[in-house]
């Protein structure tokens, strides 16, 4: 056996994924064993190691396990480098354009989590021990705001749920008592 070759365990250890997980890309075509042993195991190239980070590096960029399929095989079934190069910038293109909105959906989230948080903060001086129904939804402090962030207004302007039941001979708070 040729000392340079990885098993499919020694692949598996060198990049941290599952044996099962190195299995599933070579099914997918993603990696290919260079020869397999006597005993019928697999072998792999060194450079197997780089594949699979290049696979996770493209799984962290939302890449789905298809679409690295389709790539490869866009790749080198093109029958000249500039159709390849075509096929690949498509590609990136059209990730590039989901980054982008995946970017201004983050932001829109960070926006409306900072308006929460700041909405939450003037919360911190009201000492009512009433419920929430009864103080936060119907609340007069001044928050600095000309109404509740949409994060908040949410649970504010809805119908709390039905009240949960009670063992038998359970203590009933004096708020709850009208």
């Amino acid at each position: 056996m040729d000392q340079h070759l990885l098993r499919v365990g020694d692949v598996s250890k060198r990049t941290g994924k599952t044996v099962r997980a190195i299995h599933l890309y070579e099914e997918l075509g993603l990696l290919q064993p260079a020869t397999r042993s006597s005993g019928g195991f697999r072998l792999y190239d060194p450079g197997v190691v780089e594949r699979v980070r290049w696979i996770e590096q493209l799984r962290s960029l939302d890449f789905s396990l298809q679409e690295m399929r389709e790539l490869v095989n866009a790749w080198w079934g093109a029958g000249l480098g500039s159709e390849a190069m075509d096929n690949l910038r498509a590609l990136f293109k059209r990730k590039l354009e989901a980054a982008h909105e995946s970017v201004l959906r983050y932001q829109q989230l960070e926006r409306e989590l900072a308006e929460g948080l700041d909405y939450l903060e003037a919360c911190r001086g009201c000492r009512s021990d009433a419920s929430t129904a009864k103080v936060c939804v119907r609340c007069q402090q001044d928050h600095g705001m000309r109404q509740e962030p949409a994060l908040v207004a949410g649970l504010m302007n809805t119908a709390p749920p039905p009240p949960t039941r009670r063992p038998r001979g359970a203590m009933v708070p004096l708020d709850e008592i009208e």
